[in-house]
């Protein structure tokens, strides 16, 4: 029994149970409806779980969910089938651009990189679109650096492009009609709030210097406080995660709390993430003292 026991999965962090909840529950939800039909009470939480999919996509990619490489491929290849996307691609995108300058002039995505510096509604619209027109080409740069260097991490791609792929086709040939409104529609909703959420988390921050920032100021990010952040991995505490990447998402509470909180501009630290996107998108429309201020420095060229 004991060796039995060693033999399978283990996860690093007993707290990772909440992920496989979401990665579970996601596609259940999609096989009932898809069986019984459209249910409001059940297609409104499946479309929650889509972000909280994004987020566990990320989360993994920082830190691997299983102590097993076996697992781990599993969960790239599941994670792929419910996002509706490669997992691969938070490597380059993510890992290699992001992290590396945090929002600042070489960032590929920077948010006031399209259209100026701007905090609002239309932005937060258009910059998954945006983003996606310039990250293609280097997801695809990537690929033929695998392809050459390294054959056997490029065929892991690939086979990750044919499991997205071939599910499409495969439902799509079920049920074209249910394939969109149950699995592509939903994963499409995901996938815009995955690359919008650098929107919201950078948008007005001072990205000038890329993160590196005098007198230990931390302004590169905005954080969001409220009671979303247990049932989305805390993804709104994004200074800590950029400060500690490699730290467990349940960590970061208290690293945020404990030893960045105070290092970033007031504006930067907010509450809930639903009232601050009701006050600056909805609210600022209409009225300018309910907009953000941008931390940019005035010069700073686009």
């Amino acid at each position: 029994m004991q060796a039995l026991a060693d033999r399978l999965p283990r996860l690093r962090h007993r707290s990772d149970w909440q992920s496989l909840l979401y990665l579970a529950a996601l596609p259940a939800l999609a096989a009932w409806q898809w069986i019984h039909g459209f249910h409001l009470l059940l297609y409104a939480p499946m479309l929650f779980l889509t972000l909280g999919i994004g987020v566990i996509h990320h989360n993994h990619t920082h830190l691997r969910m299983w102590r097993g490489r076996r697992a781990n491929r599993v969960t790239d290849l599941w994670i792929t089938l419910l996002q509706g996307h490669p997992s691969f691609v938070f490597w380059p995108a993510h890992v290699a651009n992001h992290h590396r300058h945090r929002h600042g002039p070489e960032d590929m995505a920077r948010t006031y990189r399209f259209c100026g510096d701007t905090n609002h509604l239309l932005g937060y619209l258009l910059h998954p679109l945006q983003a996606a027109w310039v990250l293609y080409p280097l997801f695809l740069r990537w690929l033929a650096k695998l392809h050459r260097h390294q054959p056997g991490a490029f065929r892991y791609c690939m086979a990750q492009y044919a499991v997205w792929l071939g599910s499409w086709a495969l439902l799509l040939a079920l049920d074209w009609r249910k394939a969109l409104l149950f699995v592509i529609l939903p994963q499409l909703h995901g996938l815009h709030w995955l690359l919008a959420t650098n929107y919201l988390q950078h948008a007005h921050a001072d990205g000038s210097a890329g993160g590196r920032q005098p007198a230990g100021q931390l302004n590169y990010a905005r954080n969001f406080e409220g009671w979303l952040n247990p049932l989305l991995f805390n993804i709104g505490l994004h200074t800590a995660h950029h400060e500690h990447p490699h730290a467990h998402w349940s960590a970061l509470r208290g690293l945020h709390h404990g030893q960045y909180r105070a290092r970033v501009h007031p504006a930067l630290n907010e509450g809930g993430l639903v009232p601050y996107m009701l006050r600056v998108f909805v609210l600022g429309s209409l009225l300018p003292r309910y907009r953000s201020r941008s931390l940019m420095p005035p010069a700073t060229p686009n």
